[in-house]
C-alpha cells in the first residue's frame, strides 16, 4: 500500500475525541442557559426565608427570582420524552429560576413555592378544578384561587438562621437527632432508593418511604453522624418516637399551606381545609 499523502493539510488537522465533543457540548450548554434573560420576572419569596441556606448562598435571603413562562417553557411542558420521564415540572422550573443556583439544593418547601408561583405567573389565580364529594362522592367543577394561598405558620425560635440541621429531642428514649430539611437533591436518591427496594416491597407487601426519608432527614444521632446507627434507628424507632417526630414535622415545617374551603353543591357537606387537587389544567389550560 502506498503512504503517499494525497492532501498535505489533512495530517494538521487536529484529532477530535469523544472527549472532546463532550467538553465542547458542555460549553454550548452552559453558555446558552447562563445567557442574560431581558424579559419580566417576579421576586417570590421563600417559606424557608433562607433560614436553611448556608451564609453566602443565593437563597438565603429567602428570596428567589423567577421570570415568566414563554413559548421555550410551553416546549419544555409538551415534551412527551419529558413526561415519561417524569421530569418535565422539574425541568420547567429549572428553566424558570433566574436565580443562579444548583437546583438539587433547593428545599422543596421553597420548590413548592415556585410550582405555585410560576402558575400563577403563567395563566393567573384561577385555577379550575373537578371535585369528587367525599359525602355524597357527586363530581363539581370548582374554581380555587391561587392567591389565597399563606405561608404556614411556624415556630422560628425551634431553628438557627444559617444553620442547616436543627436538633430534636426524642421523647420516649431521650436520644437528639440532628436533622435536616430535604433538598431536591435528596428527594431524588429517595427515588432512586426506592426503586432499588421495589422488588423486596413486592414481596413482603411493605413499602419503605417512611424510613427511606428518615435515614436522608437524619445526620446524626447525639452527635453520631455513623449511617449504620441512623440506618438501625430509622427502622427500630419506637412509635411514641416516630409519632412525636412525625408531629414536630407536621407542626414546623415551613410551607405553603395548599387548601381550600369546599362545599358540596350537592349535598351542602362542607371541608374547612380541602388539599388542592393537582390535575392536567395546572399547567394546561384548557387541556
Amino acid at each position: 500500500m502506498s503512504n503517499k499523502v494525497v492532501n498535505d493539510s489533512y495530517q494538521q488537522r487536529p484529532v477530535v475525541t469523544d472527549e472532546d465533543l463532550k467538553s465542547q457540548f458542555a460549553q454550548d450548554y452552559v453558555t446558552e442557559i447562563n445567557t442574560k434573560y431581558d424579559g419580566p420576572t417576579e421576586i417570590i419569596d421563600l417559606p424557608s426565608k433562607g433560614y436553611f441556606y448556608p451564609e453566602g448562598h443565593p437563597l438565603a435571603n429567602g428570596k428567589i427570582e423567577i421570570k415568566y413562562m414563554t413559548a421555550k417553557e410551553e416546549d419544555i411542558l409538551s415534551s412527551q420524552t419529558l413526561i415519561k420521564q417524569g421530569v418535565v415540572i422539574d425541568r420547567l422550573l429549572q428553566s424558570l429560576i433566574v436565580t443562579k443556583i444548583k437546583y438539587d439544593d433547593l428545599l422543596l418547601m421553597d420548590k413548592n413555592s415556585v410550582f405555585i408561583a410560576a402558575r400563577v405567573l403563567a395563566y393567573g389565580n384561577d385555577y379550575p378544578v373537578e371535585i369528587t364529594c367525599p359525602n355524597c362522592e357527586s363530581k363539581q367543577n370548582d374554581h380555587v384561587d391561587l392567591a389565597t394561598f399563606e405561608e404556614k405558620q411556624v415556630d422560628w425560635d425551634n431553628f438557627e438562621k444559617g444553620k442547616t440541621t436543627f436538633d430534636y429531642l426524642l421523647p420516649t428514649t431521650k436520644q437528639t437527632i440532628t436533622l435536616k430539611f430535604l433538598t431536591h437533591g435528596d428527594d431524588k436518591a429517595i427515588t432512586e432508593n426506592l426503586k432499588a427496594a421495589k422488588k423486596i416491597s413486592k414481596m413482603t407487601g411493605v413499602d419503605p418511604e417512611f424510613t427511606t426519608r428518615l435515614r436522608q432527614m437524619i445526620v446524626a444521632i447525639d452527635g453520631n453522624p455513623d449511617k449504620a446507627a441512623i440506618h438501625r434507628l430509622s427502622e427500630n424507632m419506637l412509635s411514641r418516637d416516630s409519632l412525636g417526630l412525625r408531629d414536630f414535622l407536621r407542626k414546623n415545617t415551613p410551607d405553603i399551606e395548599t387548601t381550600f374551603h369546599y362545599e358540596c353543591g350537592s349535598c351542602g357537606h362542607e371541608v374547612p381545609k380541602m388539599a388542592m387537587p393537582i390535575n392536567v389544567n395546572f399547567f394546561w389550560p384548557g387541556v
